[in-house]
């Protein structure tokens, strides 16, 4: 799960400055304090949905571009049970039924 954070908060960082926007003016923008915005940006926290929404709306671009890539080499034949693998998502967790 670090690395997901970590390539989250990277690919935070490099649309942020593609938009030459300071990590403090993007914190005020998100209404999100600047020294979180910080551990978002270097991965030491995992952001809710809701944030990576905000975050994406502030930077001007869809959701997705902060996800990182699906590397395809490491996708197993087989996900465990209770695991679905789509081509465009990766894998994704699925409730139990009761």
């Amino acid at each position: 799960m670090q690395q997901l954070a970590k390539a989250i908060g990277a690919r935070i960082r490099i649309e942020r400055k593609a938009r030459n926007l300071s990590q403090d003016a993007l914190a005020l923008a998100c209404s999100i304090d600047r020294s979180y915005m910080g551990r978002i940006e270097r991965g030491e926290v995992n952001i809710t949905i809701q944030k990576l929404y905000v975050i994406a709306d502030v930077l001007a671009c869809d959701p997705h571009a902060l996800l990182p890539e699906v590397n395809k080499d490491a996708v197993a034949s087989e996900p465990a049970e209770g695991v679905l693998y789509t081509e465009r998502l990766g894998y994704l967790a699925l409730n139990k039924p009761k």
